[in-house]
């Protein structure tokens, strides 16, 4: 049995803790707030272009870009999306658990952003291609770096697709692991409302004639494709980030409020303890005095 020593310095220990995690609580809820807002104020953009998309793909003849069609090689690029630094609970490990899952193996390269990635794909033994360190707040012009990177690859026919595995975002509690076909660019999903919030769940697809309303292009339909593509591409992925972002924050604030509800739920019980072993120590000590005096009397 542990002495009321021994409890005082576990109950000075978890004091400590707590105060830890509810430091971290708070600042992972700061980070948090403008993580989901700014993955927030991204969606209606990109379901804007994606719109646009619709008028231009149904515009221009078919196969006229070359995101439109597999690349000619036989393997699949696929990046993924991580979170650099740890204590966001089960996270990650979901995520890595959707990438074991959907049969990514020795067919597949890859290239990551997060230490964690990197970190995985290096004990499970995956082709690491290229990593890519970004930090938070993520800016669009550090991105675009990645994007273009992959672009390339995707250009030269090394690759016969290119996919995304990244936390989406739905609400604080509620974070899906996704796996998404970035290029080439798949029509059904172009029709339909790509919005990131829906992702991971069976998409409907609108009635472009309804929804998209009729647009000109100059100097023709070909020629914007070029200009707007590799921009869609970009932004596309920048929301993915954006949506791991807020994924990460949020679950770092949850699992730090775990750990401060559980540190004083230890404490409490702790305390417990120490009062119980206290009053038997004093109840001992009563019960000598007594037996002491009454073998005086």
């Amino acid at each position: 049995m542990p002495s009321t020593r021994d409890i005082r310095r576990r109950i000075k220990s978890v004091k400590s803790t707590a105060q830890i995690t509810k430091a971290m609580q708070l600042v992972a809820a700061a980070k948090m707030k403008k993580a989901q807002d700014q993955a927030i104020n991204g969606r209606p953009y990109a379901e804007l272009m994606n719109k646009i998309l619709v008028a231009l793909r149904d515009a221009a003849e078919e196969g006229s870009h070359p995101y439109f069609s597999e690349g000619a090689g036989e393997k699949t690029l696929v990046l993924v999306i991580a979170s650099d630094k740890g204590l966001c609970g089960a996270l990650n490990t979901n995520l890595f658990k959707k990438m074991l899952g959907s049969n990514l193996g020795t067919e597949c390269d890859f290239i990551t952003i997060g230490r964690k990635a990197s970190q995985a794909l290096s004990r499970l033994r995956r082709n690491l291609v290229a990593d890519f360190p970004i930090k938070d707040p993520a800016k669009f012009a550090e991105l675009r770096t990645v994007g273009n990177y992959l672009q390339e690859q995707f250009a030269t026919g090394a690759y016969k697709k290119l996919l995304v595995l990244f936390n989406n975002f739905v609400n604080t509690v509620t974070i899906v692991p996704t796996l998404e076909q970035l290029l080439p660019v798949d029509q059904v999903t172009l029709g339909g409302k790509r919005d990131f919030e829906g992702m991971g769940a069976a998409l409907e697809v609108e009635e472009t004639s309804t929804d998209v309303p009729e647009y000109i292009f100059e100097p023709s339909p070909e020629n914007v494709f070029e200009a707007i593509l590799p921009q869609y591409v970009n932004n596309t992925l920048y929301q993915m980030l954006l949506e791991s972002r807020a994924s990460e924050h949020s679950s770092r604030m949850v699992a730090m409020k775990n750990a401060t509800d559980n540190a004083k739920q230890m404490l409490k019980d702790l305390s417990l303890e120490y009062n119980k072993l206290r009053q038997a120590a004093i109840t001992n000590e009563l019960l000598e005095i007594t037996t002491a005096k009454m073998a005086l009397e």
